[in-house]
């Protein structure tokens, strides 16, 4: 345990690892909550009864369990590197001039990232917690209604602008972080380099304006 604490190495992979889960999970929540855009009719029933299946089945229920450690351990492994590279690298660190070969979003991947965090905490309290714990009403097929609290919440512009603020954060942390975490893991070779970084790319931008779309076009949609 002391020597996976003090091995950055060991560390990086395994931040690189839970990285590339995430960013998977990624994939399949948008696919979930695209039915939000769905007829609202359809798409409550269809969205209630989608979380109702994840909630109560026991292999999802399991690999949410793997998706909170990857959240957690992902995070502290950033802190953790973020403050010994600051460390190793002292009081020149701030003024450096990086910027000449790398771009912004690789130098602040930390400020990111902790964007990111914070949304998914607020994302967790109201979205989550209040679906596990909470008092909600049923839906005509007697689950619990999800989809009307998701729909409230982004009739609210400033949450709208909190959620696309978020994720676009979580985009450029993506466009930085998925192929780094390919090199990182020694999927790295010049035939395929380029190919991975336009992949990386493409995944992130779609990402980014696949999750914007839905609260914009809810917002927008119940301005009508």
């Amino acid at each position: 345990m002391i020597w996976y604490i003090k091995n950055s190495v060991t560390r990086k992979n395994l931040m690189a690892i839970t990285g590339l889960f995430l960013s998977f999970f990624l994939i399949i929540h948008l696919a979930g909550n695209l039915q939000l855009l769905l007829p609202e009719a359809t798409a409550k029933l269809q969205y209630n009864s989608y979380s109702q299946f994840l909630g109560g089945n026991p292999l999802v229920i399991a690999i949410s369990f793997v998706l909170y450690a990857c959240i957690i351990l992902h995070t502290a492994d950033a802190i953790y590197l973020a403050i010994k590279r600051r460390k190793a690298n002292g009081a020149t660190y701030s003024r450096d001039r990086r910027g000449r070969a790398s771009t912004w979003y690789s130098r602040h991947m930390m400020a990111l990232g902790v964007i990111v965090f914070v949304f998914l905490v607020i994302h967790f309290k109201d979205y989550w917690y209040r679906y596990k714990f909470g008092d909600l009403p049923l839906d005509e097929n007697g689950n619990r209604d999800l989809y009307t609290l998701v729909m409230v919440s982004f009739e609210q512009l400033w949450y709208v602008i909190l959620y696309v603020i978020a994720i676009i954060a979580l985009g450029y942390h993506l466009l930085h972080g998925v192929f780094s975490a390919h090199r990182t893991i020694g999927l790295y070779h010049p035939v395929y380099n380029t190919i991975i970084k336009v992949l990386g790319i493409i995944f992130a931008v779609v990402i980014t304006i696949g999750y914007i779309i839905i609260p914009v076009f809810i917002y927008i949609n119940h301005q009508l």
